[in-house]
């Protein structure tokens, strides 16, 4: 029989990164079936979690309070590169999303209104 602790463990540690309840919550019940799951309600709240364990894939909306998400992502890139990073924007603007998946080394950049299975896609093409 498998041990349920031992696959929690090989579950992806992903960080979400929004400022709407709401959204986090349908996020939460799609994923934590498939990754460990921790969450922000802005840039600064997240970098505090940097120390506490290493983050697989982080998914952050462009618009926090406080911090444009794009600004957050670069600086996450620095501080731990082997995590994918994913952005969520309702920008459309191709030349945004082009520039932003150079300048943070972005794996995915979902247009927002976007669905948890979306989500839950980009980040498993992230870590394939």
């Amino acid at each position: 029989m498998a041990d349920p602790g031992r696959a929690q463990k090989q579950l992806p540690v992903v960080l979400l990164v929004d400022d709407e309840p709401a959204l986090i919550d349908a996020m939460g019940q799609e994923l934590k079936q498939s990754c460990r799951l921790y969450t922000a309600p802005s840039a600064a709240a997240a970098e505090t979690l940097f120390a506490a364990r290493h983050y697989d894939v982080i998914v952050c909306d462009q618009m926090l309070p406080g911090e444009q998400g794009l600004d957050f992502l670069m600086r996450a890139m620095e501080l731990i590169p082997s995590s994918r990073r994913i952005l969520m924007t309702g920008y459309t603007n191709p030349e945004f999303i082009t520039r932003s998946m150079s300048l943070a080394g972005l794996s995915a950049c979902l247009v927002k209104p976007v669905h948890a299975s979306e989500v839950s896609a980009a980040i498993r093409a992230a870590l394939a």
